[in-house]
């Protein structure tokens, strides 16, 4: 460390790097400090550099600089693999973009190692701090939906292009991989490991084809969570759907962080990420008298950053994680599951 302070380098210089991560590093200047980005071709990147910071194409000048606490992967998921484990055998500290692995066995063994070599090392579950979801757990946790019954989870687009110029199949880069490591892993930090899962993972264009549709239910006694996500949705559904015994929520939009991202729109700029009030979610229930209640919920900010500040408070306070290596595993052998009759 120095000055307190965790020093960082990143794996990779694409959209992950600059646009879902650096920007919230760069909010946190009193916990983190960017030294350097390696990329293979990184005169070629399109991306605009940051003063003071390195930028390398030899990964030896991050694996071998003993200044760098915390590496950061945020490569294609096929190379996640080999460079989280040159990190942990480096002696470092690393953070690695979703999905986590290809396969579950590879999983088990970075945490493994992470393990012996007394290393943090976790995915970049950064739609924990989705404002729509955590808008949702602050209306469960109300209870005034009384006896959670049913959640929908809908991550729909319409982007027909992308699948029919694919004309083969990856599980590691499948829309299950690519998308359900978002929802998936949401539903397993609020409700932990389903009693039984039910699978309808499609390739709506034939088989050969990307997989291009997923809806899964998870059941968890009498409560069922199902995430259904497609990309031949002309009109989205809503993001959430909460059922109880008392009432229902329903979140239409999603959070806009990577909305306000994708337009250069930055955190720390006045209203980065925040809903305005055609945004809120609408909560419809009855009381305990049975007096019937409709009323607006004004969203929960977002915050992509707090992956990073539960990671300087694991390495720096010795905390315990929030994205626990378990969850990971379990999400991991969920996306397995999920492609393995696909081809």
């Amino acid at each position: 460390m120095t000055d307190n302070k965790l020093v960082l380098a990143y794996i990779g210089n694409g959209k992950s790097a600059n646009r879902y991560h650096i920007p919230f590093v760069l909010q946190r200047s009193d916990k983190f400090a960017v030294k350097t980005i390696f990329s293979p071709h990184i005169h070629h990147d399109i991306w605009d550099r940051l003063d003071g910071v390195y930028y390398t194409e030899r990964p030896e000048d991050v694996f071998e600089d003993p200044e760098i606490d915390l590496v950061v992967v945020s490569t294609q998921v096929g190379l996640h693999y080999e460079y989280t484990k040159r990190a942990l055998e480096s002696g470092k500290h690393c953070l690695c973009e979703k999905p986590f692995m290809e396969t579950k066995a590879q999983a088990r063994e970075i945490f493994g190692l992470a393990e012996k070599k007394g290393l943090y090392c976790s995915a970049y579950q950064n739609r924990r701090y989705d404002s729509d979801f955590l808008t949702v757990q602050k209306v469960i946790e109300s209870g005034k939906l009384g006896e959670l019954l049913e959640m929908e989870m809908h991550y729909d687009y319409y982007r027909p292009e992308v699948p029919e110029r694919a004309d083969s199949f990856s599980p590691s880069s499948s829309y299950l991989y690519g998308h359900g490591c978002h929802t998936l892993d949401q539903v397993i930090s609020c409700f932990g490991e389903p009693d039984r899962i039910r699978y309808d993972v499609r390739q709506l264009l034939g088989q050969g084809r990307m997989n291009d549709y997923f809806d899964i239910d998870m059941y968890y006694k009498n409560v069922k969570v199902s995430v259904k996500s497609s990309y031949f949705r002309v009109k989205s559904r809503p993001r959430f759907v909460v059922y109880g015994k008392k009432g229902m929520f329903v979140k239409e939009t999603e959070d806009r962080q990577e909305e306000h991202l994708k337009l250069f729109y930055m955190p720390g700029q006045p209203g980065f990420g925040l809903d305005e009030p055609k945004h809120y979610g609408l909560l419809t229930y009855y009381d305990g008298d049975g007096g019937f209640h409709e009323e607006k919920v004004p969203s929960v900010p977002g915050d992509y950053g707090r992956v990073y500040d539960d990671i300087y408070e694991c390495i720096v306070n010795g905390k315990q994680p929030v994205i626990k290596p378990s969850q990971t595993l379990l999400q991991m052998e969920m996306l397995e599951e999920g492609v393995k009759d696909l081809d």
